[in-house]
């Protein structure tokens, strides 16, 4: 029997196997892969619903980036977990090994893009669905060609939903505004529009409009893949949280305006020009501290009943939570060159200043046990919500009379004031019912801060001795 060579032998096992191996590569690529679905298997050797969601973000972010756009993540369940205090325990959590961030146990993974950068392209949504990708596409009313003039009837695109495998890539636009902010749509169905393509109660985006500051993204590798970011994740996810945007009325101001025409004379038009210097002013100087406001009083009337500010109303009204007080505002807006003219009340718990010319500051506070033993006793109703209290002088020698301004509990939205973008009650209606009645809608050119107020109430007298500290004159 013939000798069998050894070395010829393991050669042709070799060549026999690797050619085995090219063919298997080459049937992968030019089927397997080109199949709906995910390839890569856990360790367990199957498909757990972490390799879909991970393979169908993978398609997406692939087909964003040949077409080029530059989508950032914004999903807040992928953020927190990039947020340090979940980094630091990171290594303590059981996460599928090869995707610890983008897979969340969400059916949802949202992206955000700059509007601006969006060219309406055919050929990108045609590729979506040759990948698998099912487009739902939602449109809205563009708000920025909307004023007292006209209103808006073109549509923009306002959310991209792409459904594969059951999982949602949830894309929102961000429009740039007047005010130096990015603005977000809210999501509204249509009647014939699929209820059942994604969990829509489970989307971060879109339950109402929101507002944003421009995010800085960075370009970073999430579970192996390239995804941009913004650079402070925790301050994009707070600006999430109370992003609310509320639009201004302008169907409704248009008709209170054809009732009342507006004030154009010279004196009425400088007026509105101090009001928003002054604005701008008072954002940058409380943003420094750190500490929100809200449009008050009658500049919050002005901005709810006619989209702009009362020409005759002589002043611009903020207010601050008395949580959020700091001694140090005084001082910032000195800086800013609004001097200190007069301060009502005590602070703790409250402060009522009026600063420079024009802008009247005041504190507020929730009801307490502490407001409570410091301004008189409970109503016997109970009251309520929040009180402003500047206490109010009834007779020029005659004792200071303690007086609180109640309002219902509200919550702050964003919105949009001579082009600046600026905090005012959600709850504006009930806000503004308040302080000026249910006829809010019917102009006042008469009005006393300490008397006219519909919700002002006496809280009693203040000891002759407190007298001094609580009205100061600068």
């Amino acid at each position: 029997m013939p000798r069998v060579n050894r070395t010829a032998v393991l050669s042709l096992l070799i060549v026999s196997s690797s050619a085995f191996l090219l063919f298997q590569l080459y049937y992968y690529r030019q089927y397997v892969s080109k199949l709906p679905g995910p390839h890569i298997l856990s360790q367990t050797g199957h498909l757990t619903a972490s390799d879909f969601q991970w393979q169908t973000v993978k398609k997406f972010l692939a087909l964003a980036q040949r077409f080029g756009l530059p989508l950032f993540l914004a999903d807040t369940a992928a953020l927190t977990l990039l947020s340090h205090d979940a980094l630091r325990q990171r290594d303590r959590l059981v996460r599928e090994p090869h995707c610890s961030f983008l897979c969340t146990g969400r059916p949802i993974t949202s992206f955000a893009l700059h509007a601006n950068l969006w060219k309406y392209e055919p050929g990108f949504l045609l590729a979506a669905e040759q990948k698998g990708f099912e487009l739902l596409e939602l449109r809205g009313e563009d708000p920025r060609l909307a004023s007292l003039d006209t209103l808006s009837g073109q549509e923009i695109p306002l959310h991209f939903l792409f459904r594969l495998h059951g999982y949602i890539i949830h894309v929102v636009f961000l429009y740039e505004r007047s005010g130096n902010y990015l603005w977000s749509g809210a999501l509204r169905l249509r009647a014939d529009a699929d209820r059942s393509f994604a969990p829509f109660k489970l989307l971060d985006y879109g339950r109402h409009a929101g507002a944003y500051d421009r995010p800085e993204l960075v370009l970073t590798v999430l579970d192996g893949l390239d995804v941009r970011i913004p650079r402070n994740v925790s301050r994009f996810l707070s600006e999430q949280r109370h992003a609310r945007f509320l639009e201004c009325r302008y169907r409704d101001a248009r008709n209170f305006l054809q009732m009342y025409p507006d004030d154009a004379s010279p004196v009425a038009v400088e007026f509105r020009r101090k009001v928003k210097s002054l604005l701008h002013l008072a954002s940058r100087t409380l943003a420094a501290l750190n500490i929100p406001f809200w449009l008050s009083s009658g500049t919050c009337l002005g901005w709810f009943r006619q989209c702009s500010v009362i020409s005759y109303s002589r002043d611009v009204d903020i207010g601050v939570f008395i949580s959020d007080f700091s001694s140090d505002i005084i001082g910032a807006f000195r800086d800013a060159g609004l001097s200190l003219k007069h301060k009502f009340g005590k602070c703790p718990p409250v402060v009522s200043s009026v600063l420079g010319p024009l802008l009247q500051f005041c504190g507020l506070t929730q009801w307490s046990s502490l407001v409570s033993s410091l301004w008189g006793p409970r109503p016997p109703q109970g009251p309520p919500g929040l009180q402003v209290a500047p206490p109010g002088l009834r007779l020029p020698c005659g004792p200071v009379v303690a007086s609180r301004y109640v309002f219902p509990p509200f919550s702050l939205c964003w919105a949009e004031l001579l082009e600046l973008k600026v905090r005012v009650p959600c709850e504006t209606l009930d806000y503004v019912t308040a302080n000026y009645g249910a006829a809010w809608n019917v102009p006042v050119r008469s009005w006393d801060w300490k008397t006219s107020p519909s919700n002002v109430q006496e809280n009693g007298v203040w000891p002759p001795a407190e007298w001094a500290e609580l009205i100061q004159v600068y």
